[in-house]
Protein backbone atom coordinates (compact mmCIF):
# COMPACT_ATOMS: atom_id res chain seq x y z
CA UNK A 1 0.00 0.00 0.00
CA UNK A 2 2.82 2.28 0.84
CA UNK A 3 4.02 2.17 -2.68
CA UNK A 4 1.30 3.03 -4.13
CA UNK A 5 0.95 5.70 -1.85
CA UNK A 6 4.29 7.31 -2.78
CA UNK A 7 3.82 7.10 -6.45
CA UNK A 8 0.38 8.51 -6.04
CA UNK A 9 1.74 11.33 -3.83
CA UNK A 10 4.98 12.18 -6.32
CA UNK A 11 2.53 11.96 -9.40
CA UNK A 12 0.24 14.51 -7.58
CA UNK A 13 2.92 17.02 -6.91
CA UNK A 14 4.71 16.95 -10.46
CA UNK A 15 0.98 17.43 -12.09
CA UNK A 16 0.57 20.93 -9.92
CA UNK A 17 4.06 21.57 -9.69
CA UNK A 18 5.21 21.08 -13.87
CA UNK A 19 1.87 22.91 -15.23
CA UNK A 20 1.86 23.48 -18.81
CA UNK A 21 5.77 21.66 -19.09
CA UNK A 22 4.39 18.31 -20.04
CA UNK A 23 1.38 17.22 -21.88
CA UNK A 24 0.57 14.59 -18.85
CA UNK A 25 1.99 12.87 -15.76
CA UNK A 26 1.14 9.23 -14.72
CA UNK A 27 2.24 6.16 -13.49
CA UNK A 28 4.56 4.59 -16.47
CA UNK A 29 2.68 2.02 -18.35
CA UNK A 30 5.23 0.98 -20.94
CA UNK A 31 4.77 3.84 -23.11
CA UNK A 32 8.32 3.76 -24.10
CA UNK A 33 7.87 0.94 -25.98
CA UNK A 34 5.73 2.41 -28.13
CA UNK A 35 6.22 2.96 -31.78
CA UNK A 36 8.68 6.05 -31.37
CA UNK A 37 6.58 8.50 -33.39
CA UNK A 38 3.57 7.99 -31.10
CA UNK A 39 5.66 8.11 -27.77
CA UNK A 40 7.29 11.13 -29.40
CA UNK A 41 3.73 13.09 -29.77
CA UNK A 42 3.68 12.68 -25.70
CA UNK A 43 6.07 14.61 -25.20
CA UNK A 44 6.85 16.98 -22.75
CA UNK A 45 5.69 14.00 -20.31
CA UNK A 46 6.95 12.46 -17.19
CA UNK A 47 5.99 8.99 -16.00
CA UNK A 48 6.44 7.55 -12.08
CA UNK A 49 7.15 3.98 -11.22
CA UNK A 50 8.34 1.62 -8.62
CA UNK A 51 12.26 1.00 -9.09
CA UNK A 52 12.73 -1.39 -6.29
CA UNK A 53 13.79 -2.50 -2.93
CA UNK A 54 17.26 -2.09 -2.37
CA UNK A 55 17.73 -2.56 0.94
CA UNK A 56 15.84 -3.80 4.45
CA UNK A 57 17.46 -3.82 8.35
CA UNK A 58 15.62 -4.19 11.32
CA UNK A 59 14.67 -1.24 13.53
CA UNK A 60 13.49 -3.33 16.76
CA UNK A 61 15.49 -5.53 19.03
CA UNK A 62 12.02 -8.20 18.43
CA UNK A 63 12.87 -8.48 14.43
CA UNK A 64 9.05 -7.28 13.85
CA UNK A 65 9.77 -4.03 12.40
CA UNK A 66 11.99 -3.21 9.46
CA UNK A 67 13.36 -0.60 7.36
CA UNK A 68 12.95 -0.90 3.84
CA UNK A 69 14.57 1.53 1.13
CA UNK A 70 13.85 1.85 -2.06
CA UNK A 71 13.70 3.63 -5.54
CA UNK A 72 11.47 5.51 -7.14
CA UNK A 73 12.15 6.72 -11.03
CA UNK A 74 10.59 9.59 -12.80
CA UNK A 75 11.08 9.30 -16.49
CA UNK A 76 10.81 12.26 -18.68
CA UNK A 77 10.67 13.04 -22.51
CA UNK A 78 11.83 16.13 -23.43
CA UNK A 79 12.82 17.75 -27.05
CA UNK A 80 16.60 18.09 -26.75
CA UNK A 81 17.59 21.88 -27.99
CA UNK A 82 21.31 21.06 -27.61
CA UNK A 83 21.00 18.21 -29.67
CA UNK A 84 19.14 20.31 -32.15
CA UNK A 85 21.76 23.12 -32.34
CA UNK A 86 24.56 20.25 -32.01
CA UNK A 87 23.45 18.83 -35.60
CA UNK A 88 22.84 21.84 -37.24
CA UNK A 89 26.72 23.18 -36.34
CA UNK A 90 27.94 19.83 -36.55
CA UNK A 91 28.81 20.06 -32.92
CA UNK A 92 28.04 20.76 -29.33
CA UNK A 93 28.31 23.87 -27.77
CA UNK A 94 28.51 24.24 -24.13
CA UNK A 95 26.74 27.60 -23.97
CA UNK A 96 23.64 25.82 -25.13
CA UNK A 97 20.95 27.25 -22.89
CA UNK A 98 17.48 24.98 -22.22
CA UNK A 99 18.49 21.77 -22.83
CA UNK A 100 16.85 19.74 -19.91
CA UNK A 101 14.42 21.89 -18.13
CA UNK A 102 12.47 19.19 -17.14
CA UNK A 103 15.04 17.10 -15.28
CA UNK A 104 15.85 20.29 -13.63
CA UNK A 105 12.41 20.68 -13.03
CA UNK A 106 11.37 17.15 -11.18
CA UNK A 107 14.74 17.17 -9.24
CA UNK A 108 13.72 21.12 -7.85
CA UNK A 109 10.12 19.71 -7.13
CA UNK A 110 10.65 15.92 -5.73
CA UNK A 111 14.43 16.13 -3.18
CA UNK A 112 13.86 16.42 -0.11
CA UNK A 113 10.11 16.10 0.04
CA UNK A 114 8.46 13.46 2.07
CA UNK A 115 5.26 13.76 0.40
CA UNK A 116 3.08 13.95 3.78
CA UNK A 117 3.67 10.84 3.83
CA UNK A 118 5.36 8.47 6.69
CA UNK A 119 8.69 7.64 4.87
CA UNK A 120 12.17 9.60 4.86
CA UNK A 121 12.55 12.52 2.40
CA UNK A 122 13.28 11.87 -1.12
CA UNK A 123 17.24 11.63 -1.65
CA UNK A 124 17.92 12.97 -5.25
CA UNK A 125 20.35 10.32 -7.08
CA UNK A 126 21.25 9.39 -10.55
CA UNK A 127 20.31 11.06 -13.23
CA UNK A 128 20.39 8.20 -16.57
CA UNK A 129 20.08 8.91 -20.26
CA UNK A 130 17.65 5.98 -21.85
CA UNK A 131 17.35 7.80 -25.31
CA UNK A 132 18.57 10.10 -27.35
CA UNK A 133 17.45 10.09 -30.74
CA UNK A 134 15.71 12.45 -33.69
CA UNK A 135 12.61 12.87 -35.43
CA UNK A 136 12.96 14.73 -38.74
CA UNK A 137 14.60 18.02 -37.85
CA UNK A 138 14.30 17.77 -33.91
CA UNK A 139 15.92 15.92 -31.32
CA UNK A 140 14.14 14.03 -28.69
CA UNK A 141 15.98 12.54 -25.34
CA UNK A 142 14.40 10.35 -22.29
CA UNK A 143 15.69 10.11 -19.21
CA UNK A 144 15.47 8.14 -15.68
CA UNK A 145 15.97 10.67 -12.78
CA UNK A 146 16.36 8.49 -9.45
CA UNK A 147 15.24 9.35 -5.97
CA UNK A 148 15.38 6.78 -3.06
CA UNK A 149 13.21 7.07 0.51
CA UNK A 150 12.65 4.55 3.16
CA UNK A 151 9.88 3.58 5.42
CA UNK A 152 8.78 1.27 8.11
CA UNK A 153 7.11 -2.38 7.48
CA UNK A 154 5.80 -4.42 10.27
CA UNK A 155 5.81 -8.58 10.22
CA UNK A 156 3.84 -10.70 11.37
CA UNK A 157 4.18 -12.82 14.64
CA UNK A 158 5.57 -16.02 13.72
CA UNK A 159 3.47 -18.64 13.09
CA UNK A 160 0.44 -16.06 11.75
CA UNK A 161 -1.44 -15.15 9.25
CA UNK A 162 -2.72 -11.67 8.00
CA UNK A 163 -5.31 -10.24 10.01
CA UNK A 164 -7.50 -7.95 8.24
CA UNK A 165 -10.44 -5.94 10.00
CA UNK A 166 -13.67 -7.36 8.96
CA UNK A 167 -15.12 -6.17 6.10
CA UNK A 168 -18.00 -3.07 6.60
CA UNK A 169 -15.95 -2.01 9.44
CA UNK A 170 -14.67 1.29 9.42
CA UNK A 171 -11.46 1.74 7.61
CA UNK A 172 -11.52 -1.68 6.56
CA UNK A 173 -11.05 -1.38 2.58
CA UNK A 174 -7.99 1.41 3.10
CA UNK A 175 -6.26 -1.91 5.51
CA UNK A 176 -3.52 -3.37 3.13
CA UNK A 177 -4.20 -6.86 4.12
CA UNK A 178 -7.81 -6.56 2.72
CA UNK A 179 -5.55 -7.74 -0.46
CA UNK A 180 -5.59 -11.21 1.14
CA UNK A 181 -9.73 -11.16 1.33
CA UNK A 182 -10.20 -9.88 -2.13
CA UNK A 183 -7.64 -12.68 -3.62
CA UNK A 184 -8.90 -15.69 -0.98
CA UNK A 185 -5.92 -15.96 0.46
CA UNK A 186 -5.46 -16.97 3.85
CA UNK A 187 -5.59 -15.22 6.81
CA UNK A 188 -6.28 -15.07 10.93
CA UNK A 189 -8.55 -13.65 12.50
CA UNK A 190 -9.23 -9.94 13.35
CA UNK A 191 -8.46 -9.61 17.18
CA UNK A 192 -11.68 -8.83 18.73
CA UNK A 193 -12.98 -5.67 19.71
CA UNK A 194 -12.06 -4.48 22.85
CA UNK A 195 -14.95 -4.64 25.36
CA UNK A 196 -13.66 -4.08 28.77
CA UNK A 197 -10.79 -4.16 31.47
CA UNK A 198 -10.98 -4.29 35.10
CA UNK A 199 -8.63 -2.82 37.20
CA UNK A 200 -7.82 -3.70 40.98
CA UNK A 201 -6.10 -1.79 43.03
CA UNK A 202 -3.92 -2.76 46.35
CA UNK A 203 -2.89 -0.63 49.10
CA UNK A 204 0.13 -1.72 51.23
CA UNK A 205 0.23 -3.64 53.32
CA UNK A 206 -1.28 -5.41 50.52
CA UNK A 207 -3.62 -8.52 51.94
CA UNK A 208 -3.98 -9.88 48.32
CA UNK A 209 -7.75 -8.80 48.39
CA UNK A 210 -8.17 -5.68 46.00
CA UNK A 211 -9.03 -2.18 48.12
CA UNK A 212 -10.95 -0.61 44.81
CA UNK A 213 -11.58 -1.93 41.56
CA UNK A 214 -12.40 0.29 38.17
CA UNK A 215 -13.95 -1.09 35.23
CA UNK A 216 -13.24 0.33 31.98
CA UNK A 217 -15.97 -0.32 29.10
CA UNK A 218 -15.11 0.05 25.65
CA UNK A 219 -17.79 1.56 23.73
CA UNK A 220 -19.56 0.19 21.32
CA UNK A 221 -18.74 0.63 17.60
Amino acid sequence: MILTQIEDAVIARLRLGLGRMVKEVGCYGGELDEALPDAIRRFPAAWVTFGGVSKTEPTSTSRQKFKATGQFVVMVGERNVRNEAAGRRGGPSLGEVGSYPLVYAVRRLLSAQDLDLPIDPLMPGRVRTLYNTRLESQAFSVFACEFQTAWIEEALPRSHWPSPPAPGTPGAEADPDMVFVKHQGKTGQPDPDWLRTGLNYHLNPDDGKADAQDLLTGSNP
